[in-house]
């Protein structure tokens, strides 16, 4: 299942709010990845979001697969959206 999202986070993303992001993907058990300008992450790895760079304005697809990847995907969009 894939979802593209548009980033509307006040919050600039550095290291604490993609370690929040990483740590609530985790918290699923499906496989969840992020691509962006045909790069493809892990969301559950650190330093593969960190590489990222998100944005405010950016267009995101989180792409998850696995028992819960409805919950997954709707979990992160709100992330990246309040």
């Amino acid at each position: 299942m894939k979802k593209d999202v548009v980033i509307s986070m006040m919050d600039s993303m550095e290291a604490t709010p993609i370690a929040h992001m990483v740590q609530l993907a985790n918290q699923f058990g499906s496989r969840i990845y992020f691509e962006m300008n045909e790069k493809k992450v892990n969301a559950k790895s650190i330093m593969g979001m960190m590489s990222l760079v998100l944005t405010s304005g950016q267009t995101v697809t989180i792409d998850a697969e696995g028992d819960d990847q409805e919950n997954a995907i709707e979990a992160l969009e709100a992330f990246l959206t309040k």
